[in-house]
């Protein structure tokens, strides 16, 4: 994939209103080391920025569209007590497909339903040419449930593997989500449970072809987000 000057990213948001939590905080926020890419945000920051390369030049410019199945401007509870702000419908022109590169998806609660026409959006995000799907922790629920996984390779978390397994056997997914810590599969990427989203979006901004290579080593650097293997370590024996 050829290197953005400009991006669309869509955090998907799909929980009903009668659910009293609309997703994990830690799920949500790995969308900010996406954001500190944006050409905007590095602009101000050029006394901390190396001389060479210009990174200012080298960044996109990034718009963030947080997107539910609510009205735009509906406040959304996502755990620790945050309230989010929705910025569109998911029937809104400027989020339809075509008009959106980057579709993350932030854990809900696994045992929610979601409306079926969300879940077709989400579908039609994945078949697009050029967009690319990330799903954080229980994301991969919504993922399965908009029929997205159909003979992929999927993280998803670590302890929920047999049931994912169970749920989703229809689709025929290879689960690897006991082994990595994430994985790609085309333009579907997943991982496995909550701050695995920040390893997931870290090997994105390196592989996705997206960003350049001196832009994304500074923004990784910058935030500070550690260099876990993608394998897990054995766990301990009991």
């Amino acid at each position: 994939m050829s290197r953005s000057t400009s991006l669309h990213v869509a955090v998907f948001l799909p929980t009903p209103a009668t659910s009293p939590v609309g997703a994990q905080l830690l799920d949500t926020a790995c969308v900010d080391i996406l954001a500190v890419h944006n050409k905007s945000y590095l602009a101000p920051l050029t006394f901390m920025l190396p001389p060479e390369p210009d990174l200012v030049a080298l960044a996109p410019e990034i718009k963030i569209s947080y997107v539910g199945v609510r009205p735009a401007g509906s406040l959304m509870d996502l755990t620790a007590g945050l309230k989010m702000q929705l910025t569109h419908h998911y029937t809104d022109e400027e989020v339809q497909p075509g008009k959106v590169d980057i579709v993350l998806v932030p854990g809900p609660d696994p045992r929610e339903t979601w409306d079926p026409e969300a879940l077709a959006w989400l579908k039609a995000h994945l078949d697009t040419a050029g967009t690319d799907i990330l799903s954080i922790c229980t994301g991969i629920f919504v993922c399965g449930a908009a029929g997205l996984l159909q003979g992929k390779k999927a993280c998803g978390p670590r302890d929920l593997q047999g049931l994912l397994a169970e749920k989703f056997k229809a689709q025929d997914v290879q689960w690897i989500g006991c082994e990595v810590r994430w994985t790609r599969d085309g333009n579907f990427w997943s991982c496995g449970g909550v701050t695995n989203g920040n390893d997931l979006v870290s090997a994105y901004v390196r592989e996705s072809g997206r960003f350049a290579p001196e832009l994304v080593e500074f923004c990784l650097a910058f935030v500070d987000t550690g260099d876990r293997p993608q394998r897990y370590a054995p766990r301990p024996s009991a």
